[in-house]
């Protein structure tokens, strides 16, 4: 395989070296040898972190997206085990017929079970369900340092906490037992409202929250004045009635790399309101298919193309419940006033219940996401602004979109990481980590 392995980010532009794994008696001989040469390496799933968590320190990983089997599967109760390399989508398309969908998603379907555990993924249902690894009863986690281990919360309890969330660092996860959760539909009953303000987003969230397993909402990160802190909030359940279809609808392709990003203040101004006032004022209820609800950016293959050869990098944070309202604000003036902006902007609310893992990314209170071009200094003086807000209101940043969190605002946020410290595999090491750590 060629040096041709990079974050969804596209930054840092660091080429990862891929070992493919095919099978999962190959992964201690296949992390024997790329360790004797190049000292450590990294495992990498299908490529979707978008920051450098996923990269080697090394830029030597295995390459785990072969291992794509199902190993295993209880179709009365819905708990199935496959090998890590299997994606979010693949288990759609045979669990969706027989009346299970994925406990918890992302925004994408196209992460693989070892990546959805690695980083501990969350989704439109935290207040709900919480993250991806409350729904992972077991796994197989292969290390140099001794025999194969299955983790559990009574089998190595330790390791497993550790590797949920660990970002890789624990060991090479073979295979993944997931609880799926029933349904009767792969419809969605969505309700979408239009509001005008921040405090108007949490007095919705607020109201509607309790009454809906899935929420969002996307926010127009340019608008200032009368207008800022406008946005769409989209709440949805799964419909109690309809077909069990898996959905994989025609897409639309970005088929190269512009020569500079197509994402700018004319395109983010003109997209932001056009978008917002597609949206009629008021609630308004649908039934929709679950790909456009759960996975709208997924129609677009490579979408990541269109930030141009310097790629992006996307913000994540989360702000504790007591100064969510105000920090949120403070970081949207912040953007506002920087005219740089996304059109990815997503904000929501996440629960109170517990990740397990060491280092898990959610707490009780608000999270906004957005992407932003990598425009080198330009980007840097605005991130040093948002990490000065984030830090005062006592939240952090996600591991698996960052690509520039400071060591010490990641080890203020994630005390565990000393604990991680020594339960990492001696051998296995990311660019994010030595640089949060060292």
């Amino acid at each position: 395989m060629s040096d041709n392995l990079y974050s969804w980010g596209r930054y840092p532009p660091h080429p990862q070296t891929a070992i493919p794994c095919h099978w999962r008696a190959d992964i201690r001989q296949a992390l024997a040898d790329r360790v004797s040469r190049h000292g450590t390496l990294l495992p990498f799933g299908n490529g979707r972190s978008y920051g450098d968590s996923c990269l080697a320190a090394s830029d030597q990983v295995l390459y785990m997206r072969p291992l794509d089997r199902f190993i295993a599967a209880n179709w009365e109760t819905g708990l199935i085990r496959a090998e890590a390399g299997v994606t979010l989508d693949e288990v759609l398309a045979v669990a969706i017929p027989k009346g299970w969908f994925l406990p918890v998603t992302p925004g994408t379907r196209f992460i693989t079970l070892g990546g959805a555990l690695a980083n501990d993924v969350h989704g439109k249902n935290h207040h709900i369900k919480g993250t991806f690894g409350r729904h992972v009863p077991r796994f197989g986690l292969v290390r140099s340092d001794r025999d194969p281990l299955v983790c559990s919360t009574t089998e190595n309890p330790e390791f497993y906490a550790a590797t949920i969330g660990g970002l890789g660092l624990t060991g090479i996860i073979d295979w993944v037992e997931l609880q799926l959760a029933p349904i009767r539909s792969s419809l969605i009953d969505a309700t979408n409202v239009r509001f005008g303000s921040l405090d108007e987003f949490f007095a919705i969230s607020a109201e509607l929250d309790p009454s809906h397993e899935f929420t969002v909402s996307w926010i127009d990160c340019l608008a200032r004045g009368k207008s800022a802190g406008r946005g769409i909030y989209m709440a949805g359940n799964h419909a109690e009635e309809g077909p069990l279809a898996y959905e994989d609808n025609a897409k639309l392709n970005v088929p190269f790399t512009p020569p500079f990003s197509a994402i700018n203040q004319l395109s983010l101004r003109l997209f932001n309101n056009t978008y917002y006032r597609a949206h009629r004022a008021g609630r308004h209820n649908s039934r929709i298919g679950y790909e456009p609800f759960f996975y709208p950016l997924d129609r677009i293959l490579n979408w990541n193309r269109i930030y141009g050869p310097r790629g992006f990098q996307q913000y994540q944070c989360a702000i504790p419940d007591a100064n969510a309202a105000a920090a949120t604000k403070a970081l949207l003036d912040a953007i506002a006033a920087a005219h740089s902006g996304s059109f990815l902007a997503v904000l929501k609310r996440f629960g109170d219940v517990a990740s397990p893992g060491l280092l898990s990314f959610p707490l009780p209170g608000a999270t906004l996401a957005l992407d932003f071009p990598q425009r080198g200094k330009i980007t840097a003086n605005l991130f040093a602004r948002l990490d000065a807000i984030v830090r005062e209101a006592g939240g952090r940043q996600y591991p698996a979109k960052d690509a520039h969190m400071s060591g010490a605002d990641f080890r203020g946020a994630y005390p565990a990481f000393e604990q991680m410290i020594t339960l990492s595999d001696p051998v296995i090491s990311s660019r994010f980590w030595r640089r949060v750590t060292t």
